[in-house]
């Protein structure tokens, strides 16, 4: 019994050697684990959950370039583009007619901005109201002088996008003109026998379809001629202007100057604008020219359609009744556009005024630069008629 006494412990030994040292080892590896998160304390940073401690990061080097941000994609994203471009959109437009500029942006002394066109018109309407210009927002005085163009603001205009009236798709403000003009497959377009007669109109993707469809170049030459006859009298009608400028430009007395209208006020009680030019000699006389706004209405800030008429006055003393045919054109450094009309006029001593005769400006919006302009400077053609 001693004998089985002693082997006992000797085989269990081992055996409860081997328990004793894994415990002992589990313990203490608890223990080597759980003792530094234990010194270190429930606050001390840049330890996780069990006293695991994270991945250390090497130190940063001084010299190298900024880490960029990902950006994250998702619809917040989307929300906030569409929020940032509806914020530049009331930041960039006009402070007059708040849409964004098409062109040129001009700026007060503040910084208000202003599109070309209401720019214009502000001045235009501070000449005829006999009034000095002011920004809508700041009212500091505003003049082609003082305000100047803000090509910053005209370039992130361009890049914003807009959206294409026919297809209703976006494209860049500065690419949305040709893409409307030359490839919008639903822009409006007309059929190629139009000068024949044909009225359609529709989506450039369908003119194919209706091209082969087209009745027009099937018709008879009696149906084609009444259509003809219409194109050639509007031919005609440009072609007499080119022809009569021909045949004046063959006449023996032929005279031309640079004419500068400068603004003046009636000394009515209800004061209005008109223009006069000073004197000048043109074919050994001596002449000028005087124009008013709107036919001297009494009001004509208040009109948006606004038109320009002159006269022309001999101021000389002649001994035999002067046929003369003149003409009035933009100034060599103007780009106002006026179409080309000839007049007629028979000078005496006792009728040395002709009629008040509309200047051809093309519209309201050519007539605004002049009147915004602080001279009218334009070409004045004189033809002396000979019998």
């Amino acid at each position: 019994m001693s004998g089985a006494e002693e082997r006992e412990p000797g085989g269990g030994g081992p055996a409860a050697a081997s328990s004793s040292a894994a415990a002992s080892s589990s313990s203490a590896g608890l223990g080597e684990a759980a003792g530094p998160a234990a010194a270190a304390g429930p606050e001390e940073p840049g330890l996780l959950l069990g006293g695991a401690r994270p991945h250390a990061e090497p130190a940063a080097d001084p010299d190298a370039p900024p880490k960029k941000r990902l950006k994250v994609a998702g619809a917040g994203g989307a929300e906030g583009s569409v929020k940032l471009e509806e914020r530049l959109y009331s930041v960039l437009c006009c402070t007059v007619c708040l849409d964004l500029p098409k062109a040129s942006v001009y700026q007060c002394t503040n910084g208000h901005l202003m599109c070309a066109g209401c720019f214009i018109h502000l001045l235009a309407d501070a000449r005829l109201k006999e009034e000095q210009a002011t920004c809508p927002n700041c009212r500091c005085e505003i003049s082609k002088s003082l305000c100047c163009r803000n090509l910053a603001v005209e370039k992130a205009v361009s890049e914003l996008p807009s959206e294409c009236g026919f297809c209703m798709r976006q494209f860049p403000r500065s690419l949305l003109e040709r893409h409307q003009k030359e490839e919008c497959q639903d822009r409006v377009t007309q059929c190629r026998y139009k000068r024949i007669g044909c009225p359609w109109q529709g989506p450039y993707h369908e003119l194919t379809g209706h091209e082969a469809e087209c009745t027009h170049p099937t018709k008879t030459g009696n149906e084609l001629m009444e259509i003809l006859d219409e194109m050639d009298q509007t031919h005609k009608k440009e072609m007499q202007l080119y022809n009569s400028i021909f045949s004046l430009l063959s006449f023996e007395k032929i005279g031309y100057t640079e004419v500068q209208f400068r603004p003046y006020r009636t000394d009515d009680f209800i004061t209005r604008l008109y223009y006069e030019t000073p004197r000048f000699t043109v074919l050994n006389q001596t002449w000028v020219l005087k124009a008013r706004v709107n036919d001297s209405e009494r009001n004509p800030n208040l009109s948006c359609k606004r038109t320009l008429s002159f006269q022309l006055i001999l101021k000389s003393k002649i001994s035999s009744p002067m046929e003369c045919s003149f003409l009035l054109l933009k100034g060599p450094y103007d780009d106002v556009k006026i179409n080309p009309v000839i007049y007629h006029f028979i000078f005496t001593n006792e009728n040395n005024e002709t009629e008040y005769v509309p200047l051809p400006i093309i519209d309201s919006v050519e007539c605004n630069k002049l009147l915004a302009a602080k001279n009218i400077n334009l070409r004045l053609f004189i033809f002396q008629i000979q019998k």
